[in-house]
This record gives C-alpha cells, sequence and structure tokens, in this order.
C-alpha cells in the first residue's frame, strides 16, 4: 500500500481527499500546514506527496523545496485551485500539476500514474 502524504489547508477538502484516497486503496498521512508537511515527511516517509500551494505561513512552493531537500526521490503533485503557479518556475521540480476540481478523477488517475513512475521520467 503507498503511503501519501495530503497537505491542503481547508479542512473539508482534506477530509474529501483522505476519504477517495483511501478508498483507492492509498494509506493517507494529512498535514494543514507547509511546517506539518515537512514534519510528517520525515516521520512517515511518504511514496507520493500532494501538495496545496496557497496555505497560510509557508506556502507549497517552500515546503516542496524543504521536503525534496530531505528527501529529493519523493514525488510531489501540485494540487492548487490556481493555474498561474504552473508557469512559475519553482514549481517546475514537482512531478505533475493538477488543477483542483469537485471531481477527483484528473488527481487519482495522476497520482496512479506518477506512482507508477521512477523519479525523474517526468513527462
Amino acid at each position: 500500500m503507498s503511503k501519501i502524504l495530503l497537505v491542503e489547508d481547508d479542512s473539508h477538502q482534506q477530509l474529501l481527499y483522505q476519504e477517495e484516497l483511501s478508498a483507492e486503496g492509498y494509506e493517507v498521512f494529512c498535514a494543514s500546514t507547509g511546517k506539518e508537511a515537512i514534519e510528517q515527511a520525515e516521520k512517515v516517509q511518504p511514496d507520493l506527496v500532494v501538495m496545496d500551494i496557497s496555505m497560510p505561513g509557508m506556502d507549497g512552493i517552500e515546503a516542496m523545496g524543504r521536503i525534496l531537500g530531505q528527501d529529493n526521490k519523493i514525488p510531489v503533485i501540485l494540487n492548487t485551485a490556481y493555474a498561474s503557479y504552473k508557469d512559475n518556475f519553482m514549481s517546475w521540480s514537482a512531478d505533475a500539476y493538477v488543477i483542483k476540481s469537485s471531481d477527483l478523477t484528473e488527481l487519482k488517475t495522476t497520482i496512479s500514474k506518477v506512482l507508477g513512475q521512477p523519479k525523474g521520467d517526468k513527462e
């Protein structure tokens, strides 16, 4: 069972994602802030991080950088409501970029795809 670290500051979305991803057979660990994400990543050693970008305090881009600084083999999917971050070069170290939607099909497909390929084989 793959371990996913879900980083989402909206508690309702976090619960929805956690339930949906658990139903897909993943073990899901949650963090609500960038600081929590860094701590959880070190403790849990996830197989994948799904990271929101816009969060209070430390944003997802900075948290992703710190997590990858600890272990650059962890794939990261940026999951945000803002398409504009896709053009930000700071987001390019992510393995995938998914725009938030009430339909989680794209996110689930992307998770499956990213977990199935070695780090560095980005499309």
